[in-house]
């Protein structure tokens, strides 16, 4: 039997997934494949190449560089998180990426995106880390980034069309699942008018229909997961309390905060983690 690893994003609340995935590596945790998305791909890439710490240590140094994330970098590039520095510098040079360790892990990683043609997810499995550009693709949030073009698709955020892809990793084999969200127990998200999206996308109406309906995928998702949850058929790692962080947050303490509730919520369930596994 498969096991899975799926990873929600939520921009900077997806540092409680950072928690979450150094516990697991200090219990040896693991399984045959992980999807992340957005900021859940962002440092599942990290758990995959056994990079303890990483995700915390570098988001604490850069969070405040204007090259990071900043309305200065959206003005200047057209990005809010800055491609050259983020994608590039950071991995490369200032903090870098095992891509060795990475491309001959046992686990599978794969990235959700969103077609922006079609409206709807594509799930791409990375061999190596010389395909960033999904992974940018994924975790580049409407409005505020430009559309990502690689493999001959036009690319962004995955959470539009599939935030949580439990689901499609069941449908790819994976039979036993452990589910990390950003969310506490009971979240829905409401209706949320798209005003502006409706113009800057007028050129991709699939794209436009899944922005619109995507508080809807996402709570019938939620409510999926939490039957998938009571008949113990995955497992779920969710925050004990509401992360209270924004989705630019510049303030280290709260964002170690977020970060130290993941690896104390993983420790507190990790017995009954191993049980289940």
């Amino acid at each position: 039997m498969k096991k899975g690893l799926v990873l929600e994003g939520g921009a900077m609340r997806g540092i409680y997934t950072a928690g979450v995935l150094d516990a697991f590596l200090e219990q040896n945790i693991t399984v045959d494949g992980v999807i992340g998305v957005s900021a859940g791909a962002v440092h599942g890439c990290s758990y995959v190449s056994g990079q303890h710490g990483r995700s915390i240590r570098y988001y604490l140094k850069y969070m405040k560089n204007p090259r990071f994330m900043s309305f200065r970098s959206l003005l200047k590039t057209g990005n809010l998180v800055e491609t050259e520095f983020s994608y590039h510098e950071l991995p490369d040079r200032l903090d870098v990426f095992d891509r060795k360790a990475f491309a001959e892990s046992p686990m599978d990683f794969y990235v959700g995106c969103t077609n922006v043609e079609t409206g709807k997810p594509e799930y791409i499995l990375l061999d190596t880390m010389d395909e960033i550009d999904y992974m940018r693709a994924s975790a580049s949030m409407p409005m505020v980034s430009q559309i990502v073009e690689v493999g001959g698709m036009k690319l962004l955020d995955g959470g539009v069309a599939d935030s949580v892809p439990i689901r499609a990793f069941q449908q790819m084999g994976y039979e036993k699942n452990i589910v990390v969200l950003t969310r506490p127990a009971g979240y829905r998200k409401k209706k949320s008018s798209i005003g502006p999206a409706k113009w800057i996308y007028r050129k991709y109406p699939a794209f436009v229909k899944a922005m619109e309906e995507r508080y809807k995928v996402y709570n019938e998702t939620m409510d999926q997961i939490e039957e998938m949850e009571k008949s113990g058929e995955i497992f779920v790692i969710r925050p004990s309390r509401d992360p209270q962080i924004g989705r630019m947050e510049k303030n280290p303490e709260k964002v170690k905060a977020v970060y130290d509730l993941g690896y104390k919520d993983a420790c507190a369930q990790m017995e009954a983690l191993k049980a289940w596994l």
